[in-house]
């Protein structure tokens, strides 16, 4: 890598440490979360779309511990991941997927098509929680409801913006 490839990697890796991670559904606040993951890697592997990924060294203290990105591959809410969980870091119990809180979708208008005069509906016709998460104003213009947003990162996923207009904030950084 050149001097400034090498300036952005450290720049992006603070930027990550200083940002939660978005976990799985059902996770537990971030400090108890940390303290209980015993980082088995069980939420992973029973993930069938590989939306589980397990965190790297740069991550500090939660290196290890299961984090979902959601540019990459975002979660669909499919839910098999809390039931493997041995220690309660997901709660057993969640299986309502419109219970999940894993974090709330936020919309840079200023990157957004529509708010660039151009049609998109990505992110409110792919949004799991239809209708109800993401609605369109004036039909056009997408509006998240922060009550009704659980954080899966699929509309970030399908952003076809050239950079994301919509990005998830963990559930712990809201």
């Amino acid at each position: 890598m050149n001097g400034i490839q090498d300036w952005f990697a450290i720049l992006f890796r603070a930027f990550r440490l200083h940002r939660s991670p978005l976990r799985p559904p059902g996770a537990v606040r971030e400090a108890e979360f940390v303290k209980k993951c015993i980082k088995c890697n069980k939420c992973a592997q029973v993930c069938p779309y590989g939306s589980i990924q397990m965190a790297h060294i740069e991550w500090g203290d939660k290196f290890g511990t299961p984090i979902i990105f959601p540019q990459r591959m975002p979660c669909y809410l499919c839910m098999k991941c809390p039931p493997v969980c041995p220690t309660g870091a997901l709660d057993n119990d969640l299986q309502d997927k419109t219970r999940v809180r894993m974090g709330v979708a936020v919309i840079d208008e200023s990157k957004c098509l529509p708010y660039m005069g151009v049609i998109c509906r990505a992110c409110f016709e792919r949004c799991p929680m239809y209708r109800e998460a993401i609605t369109l104003e004036n039909e056009i213009y997408p509006k998240v409801h922060a009550d009704k947003c659980v954080g899966c990162g699929v509309c970030e996923y399908v952003c076809p913006a050239e950079e994301k207009a919509i990005t998830v904030k963990s559930a712990h950084d809201v």
